[in-house]
């Protein structure tokens, strides 16, 4: 075992590029057209309501979704085979779903050369609804609601598909998602069955609007969704945290600070406003069924939301117009916003797993980090900010090299009680995770796993 002593205030000679400064050079292939040429596509289904045709090829979700799995196909084409398009599905039935129904999700696999098994998902619903949520019938266009979403995945597959990453990156289309998150079920189930290491879900759900109802726009800044205590704690961990604290570290509040960083470092991208809530008031998205299940995920949505213009009838009322179409978005936001997607994507499925640091301070003057080995990392960070701080400090306080199995990290003077601490791994090159808080059930994995 590695032993080292430092003080809070040195950091060795190890020389690691910054690790969320860098440059996604894939993110300036994303294309506005093509965006707006797949939204005009999905609003020509008429309806993708999860009730909708199977059969119908110019109607209905079933079209939908095999569209989506033929561009899927067709990116695979061009990439020489690089992608691996399944479908997974399942019958459903549910209080928005009276009768059985097939469910089918559209993925695309782009295999990691180097940890294949480790994953990062993007994702976005396919599905689409109007005022009534069993209405089937009727024309539901879901351009924002969400079409921008499904079109971000399909542009990022375009985008990355001509690069190779160390880890894997998944594109998924989901049904179902509102009649009560049942394609965000699907696919964390069957994430899990496929024997998946989750480093990240993005779920991209109302992204192609800059506009709010009240007629307040905001084309500058993008929501991060993220939940504070992990939905899968059990009431041991719970009753840790309430003791040692925890309660602002679960990993898909620090994936959202490390979001939030990576956009600062793009000027002419949007700004992130973390939202420290698993979804809006009232509301849920596909990350939740993630959430659950104890993998890291977070929500983009955009700044301010256009109630006129989801979950709507077509129809124009005392003069306000209502319903989901493609003349109320603003498909330069959407770039913006899939554009930083792309860079989260690149760094993340370039950048090893967040180790899972444990920390040792009681009744001492100083404080003992220790972690294991994590897989493709060539050294590590180690942040610290105070208990009643939101925010990681703007540097690590210390970098170490990743040449023992068993890392330990010992800061005389430093009295634990005082601070939080985490720890991001970093590649070769440079890239590094998220951080990754030494705190009851920090880890970026289930906790049934801990």
């Amino acid at each position: 075992m590695k032993n080292l002593i430092i003080c809070a205030a040195l950091v060795s000679s190890v020389s690691f590029v910054s690790p969320l400064a860098a440059q996604s050079r894939p993110a300036d292939n994303v294309s506005e057209a093509r965006l707006r040429a797949d939204i005009d596509t999905l609003v020509g289904f008429g309806t993708r309501h999860t009730l909708s045709e199977q059969d119908n090829p110019a109607r209905g979700i079933g079209a939908a979704v095999d569209w989506g799995a033929a561009e899927f196909r067709r990116i695979s084409q061009q990439c020489g085979g690089c992608l691996e398009v399944v479908l997974p599905e399942r019958m459903v039935e549910g209080a928005r779903i009276p009768q059985p129904t097939r469910l089918r999700n559209a993925v695309a696999i782009q295999r990691g050369t180097e940890r294949p098994n480790e994953v990062v998902i993007v994702q976005g619903h396919i599905d689409s609804r109007v005022s009534d949520p069993l209405d089937w019938k009727s024309d539901a266009p879901g351009a924002n609601d969400d079409g921008s979403g499904t079109v971000l995945v399909i542009e990022a597959a375009r985008v990355l598909s001509a690069h190779k990453y160390a880890s894997t990156i998944i594109y998924a289309l989901l049904s179902g998602e509102e009649q009560g998150l049942y394609g965000g079920r699907l696919l964390a189930d069957w994430a899990g069955q496929q024997g998946f290491t989750v480093k990240a879900v993005l779920n991209n759900d109302i992204v192609g609007g800059s506009c709010g109802s009240d007629g307040y726009c905001d084309d500058k800044t993008v929501r991060v969704f993220s939940e504070g205590p992990r939905a899968d704690l059990t009431d041991a961990l719970r009753a840790q945290q309430r003791r040692n604290g925890g309660e602002n570290d679960s990993p898909g509040r620090n994936l959202s600070r490390w979001i939030d960083i990576l956009a600062d470092g793009d000027s002419e991208g949007l700004d992130v406003r973390q939202i420290w809530r698993a979804d809006r008031m009232g509301r849920g998205g596909d990350q939740v069924p993630f959430l659950e299940k104890g993998y890291p995920a977070v929500r983009f949505s955009v700044s301010v939301e256009d109630y006129e213009h989801q979950h709507q009838d077509l129809r124009v009322e005392d003069g306000v117009t209502y319903g989901d179409t493609p003349d109320e978005m603003d498909f330069a936001y959407l770039a913006k916003v899939t554009q930083l997607n792309v860079r989260a994507l690149d760094a993340l499925a370039g950048a090893p797993m967040p180790p899972a640091p444990r920390m040792e301070a009681a009744v001492s003057a100083s404080t003992t980090l220790s972690w294991d080995e994590v897989a493709g990392a060539d050294g590590y960070l180690v942040w610290h900010r105070r208990t009643d701080q939101p925010y990681w400090s703007e540097g690590p306080m210390a970098r170490v090299a990743a040449d023992q199995p068993h890392m330990t990290l010992e800061l005389p003077g430093v009295r634990g009680d005082d601070w939080i601490f985490g720890i991001s791994a970093c590649a070769a090159d440079g890239q590094c995770s998220p951080v990754a808080s030494a705190v009851p059930a920090g880890a970026f994995e289930p906790v049934a796993k801990e």
